[in-house]
């Protein structure tokens, strides 16, 4: 499977590497070099990355699920989205002597797989703050995660291109089928 990053909010897109959750599913973070490629395409700099680097982004992804689609979460799992976004390390910005003078620079973080694990836990917070509409894709074979900003709130698929063509596809064609039956 290949990875999608159509969840609109990257702590959605870390949730739909999940997939079919409404069959067996299907795992994505198969191992640290699964986990830094989607940090790496998610945008994050993800550095080495080790195995507890991945059952952390495995915990984070089903906790923040849950928190975005249950009306009550669970206090475990506010607990820790809580902890992983706290776990952030600040680093303040540093002068730098550059060719020009002096430059702004931002150390990097010790641990950059738990920094990004960290951010991504903080973009759960604020979209579970937003009032934000979490949907999952109305499609029977896909169910991953979004967050609907369409002006009436009413998307129904993960993507129009991948889900949304299949569904109106087969809509189209179940009309026309009986329409076929008749004329022969």
């Amino acid at each position: 499977m290949e990875w999608v990053f159509d969840g609109g909010r990257p702590c959605l897109d870390l949730v739909n590497t999940r997939r079919a959750r409404h069959a067996e599913g299907v795992e994505l973070l198969t191992g640290p070099d699964a986990l830094a490629e989607w940090l790496g395409l998610a945008g994050f700099t993800a550095g080495p990355v080790t195995a507890g680097n991945v059952l952390a982004a495995k915990a984070l992804r089903e906790a923040v699920d849950r928190v975005l689609l249950t009306e009550l979460p669970k206090w475990r799992d506010v607990d820790l989205v809580n902890t992983t976004a706290a776990a952030a390390p600040a680093l303040p910005p540093r002068l730098a002597f550059g060719d020009g003078g002096l430059r702004r620079e931002v150390p990097a973080p010790p641990d950059p797989a738990a920094a990004a694990l960290a951010a991504l836990a903080a973009d759960a917070i604020d979209l579970a703050t937003s009032g934000a509409s979490i949907r999952i894709c109305a499609a029977d074979d896909c169910g991953l995660r979004f967050s609907d900003a369409s002006p009436r709130r009413n998307r129904q698929w993960c993507s129009m291109s991948r889900c949304g063509n299949r569904a109106k596809a087969r809509a189209h064609y179940a009309r026309l089928r009986p329409q076929t039956h008749l004329s022969q």
